[in-house]
């Protein structure tokens, strides 16, 4: 359930920095709050290793028969 490789991590932390970077080329104060969900939860999936997104993909997956 942890166990997201290192590469995975740092997949998490690039994606999180370049929506970052995007929010603050827009402008802070334009964007929605909802905008700074998705960084948020890939940020604490860099650290944790734990990843929702990735959990329900497989089960997903694996309920329609496709190896995940």
């Amino acid at each position: 359930m942890f166990g997201a490789s290192n590469t995975m991590r740092l997949f998490f932390i690039n994606i999180a920095i370049v929506s970052l970077i995007g929010t603050w080329l827009t402008g802070f104060a334009v964007v929605h709050w909802f905008v700074y969900v998705l960084p948020a939860f890939l940020i604490v999936a860099a650290i944790t290793g734990f990843c929702p997104g990735m959990i329900i993909s497989g089960k997903l997956l694996k309920f329609f028969g496709v190896q995940p």
